[in-house]
């Protein structure tokens, strides 16, 4: 049975901090002729900030279609699910906002995410939390975690490299 709560627990707050992925969900203005985005997060970059907030860290991707419909709308929905013998999900609703990593809130972030900013990273996410929601999580299979693929921090450090990585990422902000 699904319980709602106004901001996270203790109890929730630990289960985030042992999951090993997540998932973001941002739909545009005009859903109509456009698609609602959803996309798996690995690596260890999350952070709860506090019961009402959580960051992530948000590496270069194949598109930037989250930070463009958080600047359209704000609307950011994150889920958590348990792979492992207690089933769960959980599914944080709130604001969101890209967050730059120059800007002033980025700086702040930086320093609250620690050593999760690497020089690879895109930009800050940040949920500002309106209401947490689990459910059952019954129907969710059981997954063995093998570990983090290198492959997209080999591919930042490639372009890193030749200058890519400034480009490409550079590309991604232009017009948001």
């Amino acid at each position: 049975m699904a319980e709602i709560y106004p901001e996270l627990n203790e109890k929730l707050i630990n289960f985030i901090k042992a999951q090993k992925i997540f998932f973001v969900a941002t739909a545009p203005n005009d859903i109509k002729n456009e698609y609602v985005n959803l996309s798996p997060k690995g690596y260890d970059t999350l952070e709860v900030l506090d019961n009402k907030t959580v960051a992530y860290v948000d590496y270069p991707g194949s598109g930037n279609e989250t930070a463009t419909h958080l600047r359209q709308n704000g609307g950011l929905t994150m889920m958590f699910a348990s792979f492992d013998k207690t089933p769960m999900v959980l599914r944080l609703y709130g604001r969101g906002e890209a967050v730059a990593l120059d800007s002033p809130i980025g700086k702040e972030l930086k320093e609250k995410l620690g050593g999760k900013v690497s020089q690879y990273v895109r930009q800050l996410i940040i949920l500002r939390i309106e209401k947490v929601k689990t459910s059952c999580g019954y129907g969710v299979p059981y997954f063995q975690y093998l570990g983090e693929r290198e492959t997209m921090i080999d591919w930042c450090k490639r372009a890193a490299i030749t200058g890519k990585i400034k480009q490409y990422m550079g590309f991604l902000w232009k017009g948001l």
